[in-house]
């Protein structure tokens, strides 16, 4: 009797867990979410239909492959080109370059959806979008029509290139030279732990032109085929290994000056307005990996029993569940507040991009780990989605300048204006 209760027990387990396995890698739950946490609150008839649709697209084309990227660190290019004929290779590109023509509200939508299938993935997505933006904001016609277009359609993918292996938070004090020669600037140097490096189409290039400081950084677009150009080693990571990152070499490596963005001396400052929006488009991510962990977590609950009784039961682990929901709805509001800031390009806007890449980062991570916990040993396997999104986030805390410098900027912020 003891061998037949211990495999009549077996049998149910081994139900709920194919059933907790089956919840993500195949799509998440878009029925049954709680009001309370919906995250279409708010929106316009129009945001909701594209919400959906990228929704749809994570569920459908992203989330049943998540695994199998991270696993074998697949670059998967047929599903970021399918993501493109939707629009989005471009999403906030000018329309008659490609472009979707959107916010930069409606892009974080956008992204939190997506990144409910495959942090990573959308995570390039993301980086890609904001090179395309840069060309497209800062080049001139002809470079525009020459770079966007491909782009927008992710015939063509892009990196951006600013981090070096001696500057990483000190951006400025970057030393990749660009030296004019005739028609052509030369580049020496190298950057590093870029997205996309050695697989990728155009790299955004931040490099010295001028004296040290600021002020003598220069943008330019590097194509791969240019001679001199190189990569290192693809860098085994944590997580975001659904894209490669290679350190990108320059090695008299001839560029020609109509590839520069703007003038000399301008591309510290591209760079940074860049990076405004890439930060509330990686805390974008972040939402959505907590986002589908608030859901993983919650049907766990429900699913998984012990002591005779579902966890769900348990009021310390439903005070933690509201915790998580608590901290996603409010992240949500703050990186919608900051991209409303940023489109709107107010004062405050550079402050408030800060704020939202330092707060929902971190609390979207201690969301995903908290997740983790609640799926107890299960959690920690590589079937269960839970420690991928974890896995996955972890470096939005890192990238896109650090949540101590985005501390610093805040505060000088406020010391700026009182």
């Amino acid at each position: 009797m003891a061998a037949v209760g211990t495999i009549s027990r077996f049998s149910r387990l081994t139900s709920c867990v194919c059933k907790s396995r089956r919840l993500l890698f195949n799509r998440i739950p878009r029925r049954g979410i709680a009001s309370c946490i919906d995250p279409s609150l708010g929106l316009s008839d129009e945001q909701k239909e594209f919400q959906k649709m990228a929704f749809d697209f994570a569920a459908n084309e992203m989330a049943p492959n998540m695994m199998e990227w991270d696993q074998k660190e697949i670059f998967p290019v047929e599903c970021m080109r399918k993501a493109a004929q939707l629009g989005f290779g471009g999403i906030y590109v000018q329309p008659e370059v490609g472009g979707s023509g959107l916010s930069r509200l409606d892009t974080t939508i956008i992204f939190e959806a997506l990144s409910t299938g495959c942090v990573s993935t959308t995570a390039y997505i993301s980086i890609h979008n904001m090179c395309n933006w840069m060309i497209d904001t800062f080049g001139n016609t002809e470079q525009r029509e020459r770079f966007c277009p491909e782009l927008c359609t992710m015939d063509k993918f892009a990196s951006y290139c600013l981090t070096e292996p001696g500057s990483g938070s000190d951006a400025a004090s970057l030393l990749t030279s660009a030296q004019l020669k005739g028609d052509h600037y030369v580049l020496n140097g190298s950057k590093a732990f870029i997205s996309g490096g050695g697989d990728t189409d155009v790299y955004v290039v931040m490099c010295r032109t001028g004296g040290k400081g600021a002020k003598g950084i220069s943008c330019v677009v590097v194509e791969k085929d240019t001679p001199g150009l190189s990569f290192g080693k693809k860098e085994k990571k944590v997580g975001w290994n659904s894209q490669p990152t290679r350190a990108v070499i320059f090695e008299d490596c001839a560029v020609p000056v109509t590839n520069r963005l703007g003038a000399e001396g301008q591309g510290f400052n591209m760079a940074m307005k860049g990076l405004n929006g890439g930060r509330i488009n990686i805390a974008s991510c972040s939402l959505g990996a907590a986002h589908a962990c608030v859901l993983l977590s919650r049907d766990h609950l429900c699913v998984r029993k012990q002591f005779g009784e579902p966890l769900s039961s348990n009021q310390f682990l439903q005070f933690k569940l509201a915790e998580m929901a608590t901290k996603l709805v409010a992240s949500r509001l703050l990186v919608r507040q900051a991209a409303t800031a940023l489109q709107e390009n107010r004062a405050d806007a550079v402050a408030l991009c800060s704020m939202a890449k330092l707060f929902v980062t971190d609390e979207c991570f201690t969301i995903c780990n908290q997740a983790l916990q609640m799926h107890g040993g299960y959690g920690y396997l590589k079937d269960y989605a839970v420690q991928q999104f974890m896995r996955d986030i972890r470096v939005h805390q890192i990238l896109e300048g650090t949540n101590e410098v985005m501390r610093l900027m805040i505060a000088r912020g406020l010391l700026t204006d009182s």
